[in-house]
């Protein structure tokens, strides 16, 4: 009876060293504690947090390489943070030194203005006293001098805001005397025609009449608009500058713009 053939025993396989997650996390976290190394305190507990990952994973994986460069990281990040957190505590002392003194400066300023005061009240109530004990113009300094300082503080308060309409008709008069040349009427009408801006005939009258405008100056330069397009002679230009189907301005200020033209 034949025996069974004898097989060499299997080698075990070599166990491969597991590389612990470790050097990972120290890489990471050595990453974002130099990204976010600017962030006061934040940058310091990422650089901190690395460098003690970065040391332990040393002690512990095979492969070191992660390791070594997160505790790199975590080292450059820490004294990044502690330079901008240096920086940060010089500028809020010098702000903090600047508003120390500075009310020493209003003090300064508002001490010369009270003394005239009260020497400009207290002179004229001295002498009368004094010397007349019972005249009575002591009181007429005192109620001739009350009503200009009631005057001010009524007049102030008469001027009136512009509303939204008025002021978005000023930025677009502007917009289009920057544009080409218009005339008082045309602009108006430009601002208020439904087929314009639309905006309503007072707001597009204000407007071009709180640019103060000189609108012989624009109908010259409508006049050399005219002139480089086309031929005109003197009077033909006049009349389509001063026509309503034309520009509109005025027969003076169209005259004012022909002659300027050169016609």
């Amino acid at each position: 009876m034949s025996l069974p053939p004898s097989y060499a025993p299997v080698p075990p396989f070599a166990q491969q060293p597991v590389k612990s997650a470790l050097s990972l996390w120290a890489l990471s976290i050595g990453v974002a504690a130099l990204v976010l190394s600017w962030v006061p305190v934040l940058g310091m507990l990422l650089g901190l947090a690395a460098i003690v990952v970065s040391a332990i994973a040393l002690t512990k994986v095979v492969s070191k390489a992660r390791s070594a460069i997160g505790l790199a990281l975590g080292v450059v990040a820490l004294i990044v943070n502690v330079i901008v957190i240096a920086a940060l505590g010089s500028t809020a002392e010098t702000i903090v030194n600047a508003a120390a003194t500075s009310p020493v400066a209003t003090i300064a300023t508002t001490d010369p203005s009270i003394q005239p005061v009260v020497e400009a009240t207290t002179q004229p109530t001295a002498a009368p006293i004094v010397k007349p004990t019972t005249t009575p113009p002591t009181i007429t300094p005192t109620t001739k001098a009350a009503p200009p300082a009631v005057k001010p503080t009524t007049k102030a308060p008469t001027s009136k805001p512009l509303s939204a309409e008025q002021q978005n008709a000023v930025r677009a008069a502007k917009s289009y005397l920057e544009f080409t040349a218009f005339s008082r009427t045309g602009l108006i009408q430009q601002l208020s025609s439904d087929a314009g801006d639309g905006y309503s005939r007072k707001a597009a009258t204000y407007a071009v009449d709180s640019l103060h405008i000189n609108f012989n100056e624009q109908a010259a330069k409508s006049a050399k608009s005219y002139l480089e397009f086309t031929s005109f002679s003197r009077k033909g230009l006049i009349q389509q500058l001063e026509s309503d189907a034309g520009d509109g301005y005025t027969h003076s200020q169209a005259v004012y713009g022909v002659n300027k033209a050169g016609l």
